[in-house]
């Protein structure tokens, strides 16, 4: 029984925000970051996948939930709701603690270990498995960008295999769309055992996946430059369609304005939600800021703001542009131009679809080396992961780890899956910062907090349940992913129970 006691307090172990913020101060990380890099971070991350990918999807719907059709413009604002509560919380609490981590770290001050590592397994499911999704994305906008130059390149380049641009997965899906024999359009691999299995490699989400992780290897600084110049050829793409698109509207392409009713209504935000966790990644850079406690709230609250403004516009334009039965989903906003006849258009947007894609990758890259890193420096991983790099100050071995794990899980991740899975993590670590704002309102009400969230305990409690009524719905629906979910938190807790936990108690005992 003392036995079991101890475990219980082992669990619940928490650490003081004091504690936090000074292995914060000795990190060894550059603070170089100020409000207008947080910011671009911010949108970096929100917009290009909310805009180029996951809104067709949303639009149109697919085999695993119904469409919104126009009224897609309130999938979005159920989402900024949602997203909202979460956000202020995000703010008050990463202005009272800026340390790298996020979601993670701040569990570990307000509801001990067990949990701590548990939200940092969940994060690391957001980040990394979401970063899968947007590296295949990306591989479609290059294709389609390369065949603008049919006529320079060789057609080997510009038609290049449908084996190398895909992952093994939806290579098979394609064959079994097109009544294909999987072993006559694809080259395949002789095992000694006899056994057979068909090659795919996505070669371009690979190469992107292995550039950026080089570049941040070499810098966070440097990173935010490159995505800088991203998205501002992204923000004038977009703005130019919404001007453009305009001049093509056709109103009664807005109805029926939801032809899914409630059903696709919730499910396209459950879907844009996706695009969301932008602003989460904010708050994994905060040991890199230069003046955390006024900066990170201005650029969570800021990003909100401008991209949902963002998304709604493009969402009118789009769906009163194109009937919704000719929506495509792997390209909305290319098809549209091509639709109304613009087709140098639908090029331009492909260039800007690849650089908004590209800084989501080196966003999410970086938001999941961080928060290894703290997780690393905690203990739950080998503490030799978190060296810094002498010369860059940057966790050099573990940003190279997250670069190959999206790497390997591309060439087999059901892509599609990929994405609702990022979703259910998205919604826990929206909930637990909910519940870790209003812990620290009670254990710590005299702490100096920079930046408070208004009309507290509701505004937290609302996005509580904001969340859990989205988790719910795809929850009843049964999908595939829901149940992914589960297998990745148990597994997460036998690793925990495995490693973690003895490690952190050699950590105390002074053994390590």
């Amino acid at each position: 029984m003392k036995k079991l006691n101890t475990v219980l307090n082992n669990l619940i172990k928490c650490k003081s925000p004091q504690e936090l913020i000074e292995a914060g101060e000795n990190s060894g990380l550059k603070k170089t970051l100020g409000v207008f890099d947080l910011i671009v971070l911010g949108i970096g991350a929100v917009v290009g996948t909310g805009i180029f990918t996951i809104i067709g999807s949303a639009i149109v719907g697919s085999s695993d939930g119904a469409g919104a059709g126009s009224a897609v413009i309130i999938s979005m604002v159920l989402a900024a709701i949602a997203s909202v509560f979460s956000a202020l919380s995000y703010s008050e609490i990463a202005a009272m603690m800026p340390v790298a981590g996020s979601a993670y770290t701040y569990t570990y001050a307000t509801m001990g270990e067990f949990m701590a590592w548990m939200v940092g397994w969940i994060l690391m499911l957001e980040y990394a498995i979401g970063n899968i999704t947007v590296a295949s994305a990306w591989t479609g906008y290059f294709v389609q960008f390369l065949k603008g130059f049919k006529h320079i390149l060789p057609s080997f380049i510009v038609n290049c295999p449908l084996w190398l641009r895909n992952d093994y997965r939806t290579m098979y899906e394609i064959c079994n769309k097109y009544g294909w024999n999987v072993h006559d359009k694809m080259p395949f691999l002789h095992f000694p055992f006899g056994f057979e299995m068909p090659i795919a490699i996505n070669v371009p989400a690979i190469a992107i996946v292995l550039l950026l992780t080089i570049l941040l290897v070499k810098g966070v600084k440097e990173s935010t430059k490159v995505a800088t110049i991203m998205v501002g050829v992204n923000m004038f793409i977009i703005l130019s369609f919404v001007v453009m698109g305009a001049f093509y509207i056709k109103p009664e392409n807005w109805t029926p304005f939801a032809p899914n009713g409630l059903e696709g209504i919730f499910t396209g935000a459950f879907v844009i939600f996706f695009a969301y966790i932008g602003f989460d990644a904010i708050s994994t850079a905060a040991e890199e800021t230069k003046n955390p406690q006024r900066d990170l709230p201005i650029a969570i609250m800021g990003t909100l703001a401008i991209c949902t403004i963002l998304y709604i516009c493009v969402a009118l334009v789009l769906t009163g542009v194109v009937p919704l039965n000719a929506i495509d989903t792997q390209a909305p906003l290319a098809h549209a131009m091509r639709f109304i006849g613009v087709n140098w258009y639908a090029g331009l947007i492909s260039m800007g679809a690849l650089c908004a894609l590209t800084s989501v990758l080196l966003i999410y890259q970086l938001g999941t080396t961080r928060i290894l890193f703290a997780m690393s420096r905690d203990h739950f991983l080998p503490k030799s992961l978190n060296k810094i790099h002498e010369k860059f100050r940057t966790p050099h071995i573990l940003t190279w780890i997250s670069g190959l794990i999206v790497i390997i899980c591309a060439l087999f991740m059901d892509l599609n899956i990929s994405a609702e899975l990022c979703n259910f993590g998205t919604f826990t670590s929206f909930i637990i910062i909910c519940v870790a704002l209003l812990i620290l309102r009670k254990t710590e009400p005299d702490r100096e907090r920079p930046f408070k969230v208004p009309f507290c305990p509701w505004f937290p409690i609302l996005g509580i349940l904001t969340c859990l009524g989205l988790m719910y719905c795809k929850f009843s629906a049964k999908a595939t992913s829901a149940y992914y979910f589960i297998i990745w938190l148990l597994i997460g807790i036998a690793i925990y129970a495995g490693y973690s936990y003895k490690e952190k108690r050699k950590e105390e005992s002074g053994n390590i």
